[in-house]
């Protein structure tokens, strides 16, 4: 819904009520046998270990940035703060920022320099503080969050993730989470097995969108046309329909409406392990993206953002 008064953001309310640092120790201590994402690998991050994800107890952090690139409700004109979180839940083939999600690429911060970091980037002008890849990292950044408040943090929280969460974890986000902007990849478990060693992640993802629907509902602006609260879908057509298009819209309708706000996506580019791995070693047709767009629209999905094929070759 556009140009809606929206109120301050939730995790504002959580603090002052106590809620917020509650939550902080719940999931910290979580780390002692950590079951934050699907995997639940029981591994003791407290005292240094690591599980699928390789990150221990502290933040770890690839970049703090100011990013102009996402949907225009989440970038604006002053664009959006984003923090990429080192590590990952997946391992994707194709993964384009794999030295960040599986190489470890990044730094330690202690929860007050990752607070500072936060302050940073509201400073810089962000509309919101933009979470990549936080799933295995909440409690760090919860941690932060908490220590950021105080010192005068009140941007909209988003949650930019693969879709692939536990759902008691997200029940502990509820109201600290503004605005949720996960994938749904895969509609064939036995693709996202091959693809990013997670033969669950379709029940697991499908339930965790319902989850955050539950939270956020659909998407709702500002006057200025900025995302104040809800969620916003991402999918990422991959060549020969990997990604299983017209089943992961058909769910998005008959679970959340069409008033599900989505974001289809055509920049696909060979990565990581994907070029000796037909047919993902190629870029995605103008004619496989024309066919994922003539399905949305043919399911009456009524809001979402769609990428322009950049070139002649027919190529996103």
């Amino acid at each position: 819904m556009l140009g809606e008064d929206i109120r301050r953001p939730g995790y504002l309310e959580l603090f002052e009520t106590g809620v917020l640092a509650e939550r902080a120790r719940i999931l910290d201590e979580s780390l002692r046998c950590c079951t934050l994402c699907p995997r639940r690998c029981g591994v003791d991050r407290k005292a240094g270990q690591t599980g699928f994800c390789g990150v221990g107890a502290e933040p770890r952090v690839a970049a703090l940035s100011i990013h102009p690139w996402e949907e225009p409700p989440l970038s604006g004109s002053r664009g959006s703060g984003t923090v990429f979180f080192s590590g990952c839940t997946l391992k994707c083939r194709f993964c384009q920022n794999y030295p960040i999600s599986q190489l470890g690429v990044g730094r330690g911060f202690s929860v007050e320099e990752l607070a500072a970091g936060l302050m940073k980037l509201q400073k810089k002008g962000a509309h919101n503080i933009n979470l990549v890849t936080p799933t295995h990292q909440v409690a760090a950044f919860v941690g932060g969050l908490l220590h950021a408040v105080p010192l005068g943090l009140n941007i909209p929280i988003v949650y930019n993730s693969s879709g692939y969460e536990r759902l008691e974890t997200l029940a502990l986000l509820e109201g600290i989470v503004d605005i949720y902007l996960p994938d749904i990849k895969y509609a064939d478990p036995q693709v996202a097995a091959y693809l990013s060693a997670a033969p669950d992640y379709v029940s697991v993802n499908r339930a965790a969108l319902v989850e955050m629907w539950r939270q956020v509902g659909h998407l709702r602006t500002d006057a200025d046309g900025l995302a104040r609260r809800g969620m916003i879908v991402r999918h990422l057509v991959l060549p020969e329909d990997l990604s299983g298009t017209a089943d992961n819209l058909d769910f998005l309708v008959r679970t959340l409406g069409t008033e599900v706000w989505v974001s289809l996506m055509c920049q696909y580019f060979p990565a990581h392990e994907a070029f000796g791995n037909p047919p993902l070693h190629r870029r995605v047709t103008e004619e496989e993206y024309d066919r994922a767009f003539r399905t949305m629209t043919e399911l009456g999905i009524l809001h979402g953002f769609t990428q322009e094929h950049p070139d002649e070759d027919a190529l996103c």
